[in-house]
Parts: C-alpha cells; structure tokens; sequence
C-alpha cells in the first residue's frame, strides 16, 4: 500500500509499505480521507517531538519511521476477534488508544490514561490506503453525515471537550484568543450554547470563518498586542477566555482578558517560557484550567452527532489532496500558514 512516511525532519516520503494486519480487538481501515493539522506540521517541519523516530514510546512501543495521520475516516475491511461486528461500517477514529485499567481509565479520563498512545503520532496512522485501529477507538458514522464532515469528527471532539473543560454556560461572556485550527472547532462546539463571542486573531481571513460559524463580534489585533491593550477591548472583562493561540505571551492576555472570578482555557501549546504576573490573577480569583485531547466515548459521538445536523465541510475544509501530493500540497502549505481552512487527503483521490 502507499503511505506518507516520516522519516525525519523535511524528509516525508509517500512510499509503499507493507499492509497493516490486525489482531483480536482490532480492524483495518480502508481511509477515505485524513485530515491534517498543526500537529502534523510541526513534527514535519521542527520534530520529531511526539513521533517515535529513534526512541520507542512507552505507551504503543513503536519506533523508527512513522506513517502520520490522527484525523481519519474509513470503512473498515478487516476484522479481528472480538471486533467482528464493525466490518463493513464506515468509521471514525479517535485515533487515542487507552488502557481501559487504570486509575483515569477507570474515572472515565481516557484521554489521560498512563499508557495512551495516538496512531498517527506515536505509531502509523491514516496517511495511507489503509490503516489499523483498536476498535475501542471507533464510532460508527451516522448515515445522514456526508464522508467530508464525518473527517472534522475527531478535531472538533477535541474542541467539544475543551469546551467542556471551560464550563461555559448560557449567557457567557467569552473571548476565544486565536480564531484559526482548534479555535475554529471550539467555535463550532458554542452551537446552539447561547454564549456571546469575541474572536481575535491576527487574520481577517480567520476572522471571516469566526462570524459565520457564530462569533458574535470579532477583532484583528497586533501580532505584538499588550496584555493591556487587549484588556481595553474588554473593559469588564470575560467570564470565559480561551487561549488557542499558543504563542509566547498568550497566557499573560488570556489572563489580562479575564474578569474577575472568571475562567481562562489553555488549549494552545507553546515551548516557549512564558512570563506571568500570577499575583494579580490571585487576586481577582481567575480560574485556570487546561485541555488535552477528547474523551472517545462522549466527545467523537457528539462531535458525529453535531456534523450530522450542522455540516461544517463547507465553512471548514480549504482542499483535498491525493496522497502523492501531500507534501507540496499539503504539509509545505500548512507549514507556511497559506492554507486557508482544513486539508483532507484522500489516499485514492485524483
């Protein structure tokens, strides 16, 4: 079969590879489309920093060049026992593998579990024809959701479990910091929430996406705005700020945007250190929480269930790509911020 390999660095190479086999509880998923996202550029262009190149993962124990690809859908073609039942369905992964046993396991924390592991980052994943998966990460796709949206499943139950993470409630005042990837899905997660929207970002072309998925107002700010520039947009303050940005210095105007007993998300990530003024965040009781992931088993059938009744393909998806082209077509735009929305490869595509 042919697949997108990392191998290191700038060094991607769609190339035949041996077909993935499964074992009991297992399946192999004919992929109609993967979705790529900030993740898969960032370990094309600076990794390898989640792949396994040359030191085996503790959770999946693979090691060496890695088919990428956590964002995929299919119809399955194989099965092993126990998993007999999802032959022939058409799936959705949520590509994070758990234990079942421990103690988050066993408190319903999946996505924190000791020994998780993500296909497509700590072993192969959907870049290819076909792909093997746990059935415990699969849900089925509904009938009435078309192949375009069921691909935005798992990005957008990773935004519906960070929206479950903010706690937001009707009548929120929120302010979403950084409009583009994972803020776009947070977005589309307030559907129906009854919570007012500022989104800022550096773009207006982000900003256009913000107001049709429901931003009630929207702001381009400077790349180098101050935390107290930002705060005079919001003179009150926001009940929920959500930092999706993660740029050096986002926290600090996540923090400045916050009023007083409110609530600020962390859901970009950034290497960088980033200076803060904590005493000024005790003081107004700002609670800080964080996000990671999705849970499987509520988040990816909401996610499924929200595309089915409100598709976002045609807000969302900027492109699909053949497999072969993925690199001049898919990560090198991606990697330099020209790419205008989500792009889905199809490994059978063009």
């Amino acid at each position: 079969m042919r697949a997108a390999v990392l191998h290191a660095p700038h060094d991607l190479r769609v190339e035949d590879r041996p077909e993935p086999t499964c074992g009991d509880g297992e399946v192999v998923i004919e992929v109609i489309y993967n979705g790529l996202c900030g993740t898969d550029a960032t370990e094309y262009t600076k990794g390898p920093m989640m792949v396994p190149l040359s030191v085996p993962h503790p959770g999946s124990g693979h090691v060496g060049p890695t088919t990428l690809g956590h964002e995929f859908i299919g119809r399955v073609v194989e099965a092993g026992a126990g998993a007999e039942q999802w032959k022939g369905r058409r799936v959705a992964s949520g590509a994070g593998v758990s234990c079942g046993e421990c103690a988050w396991c066993l408190r319903g924390r999946t996505n924190l579990c000791a020994r998780y592991y993500t296909l497509g980052l700590s072993t192969h994943g959907g870049l290819a024809q076909l792909v093997a998966a746990p059935a415990g990460t699969l849900r089925e796709i509904p009938a009435g959701c078309t192949d375009l949206d069921a691909a935005l499943a798992q990005p957008l139950a990773v935004g519906l479990h960070a929206l479950a993470r903010a706690g937001v409630q009707p009548g929120d005042n929120l302010v979403l910091l950084g409009a583009g990837a994972i803020g776009t899905f947070i977005l589309a997660g307030l559907s129906g929430r009854e919570a007012s929207v500022l989104a800022l970002d550096i773009d207006e072309g982000r900003l256009a996406v913000a107001r049709g998925l429901g931003a009630t107002e929207t702001q381009v700010i400077e790349r180098d705005a101050t935390p107290g520039q930002l705060r005079d947009l919001v003179p009150a303050g926001a009940d929920v700020v959500i930092e999706c940005s993660g740029v050096p210095g986002g926290a600090a105007r996540a923090y400045a945007l916050a009023a007083r007993g409110g609530t600020v998300l962390l859901v970009g990530l950034t290497q960088a250190p980033q200076p803060l003024q904590l005493a000024d965040v005790v003081l107004r009781e700002v609670d800080t929480r964080t996000t990671v992931a999705h849970v499987c088993d509520t988040d990816l059938p909401a996610a499924l269930d929200l595309l089915t009744t409100r598709p976002l393909a045609p807000v969302l998806v900027d492109r699909v790509v053949a497999l072969e082209d993925v690199v001049p077509e898919g990560f090198e735009p991606l990697a330099a911020g020209a790419a205008h929305g989500k792009i889905l490869v199809a490994p059978d595509h063009g």
